[in-house]
């Protein structure tokens, strides 16, 4: 059986998983943007992260409708419970902790 490779855990990946993390109780979703302005990071650095994370089922993701008239659809995207379940691995490998 092959076991799937980890994303990147890197700090930015990190931040945007505690991010997700201090949502997931309530299953808010979150989108891009808010995620961008929350973490500091650029959308060149933080859309591929939140693809990756997507990818390999950490993160749910959904179109919401425009708030107003003439705006378009947000992404918006919410951690599942395996990413959360690999978000507490991923910050004790970080820790130098066993898995």
């Amino acid at each position: 059986m092959a076991v799937a490779r980890l994303p990147n855990t890197s700090p930015q990946t990190l931040l945007i998983l505690d991010l997700l993390l201090a949502e997931f109780a309530t299953a808010t979703w979150c989108y891009g943007y808010d995620l961008s302005r929350r973490s500091g990071l650029k959308s060149g650095t933080l859309y591929p992260i939140l693809v990756r994370l997507a990818e390999r089922g950490w993160l749910e993701t959904s179109w919401a409708a425009p708030e107003q008239p003439g705006r378009p659809p947000r992404h918006m995207y919410r951690l599942t419970a395996e990413g959360a379940a690999q978000h507490a691995d991923a910050r004790r490998r970080k820790r130098g902790q066993p898995a």
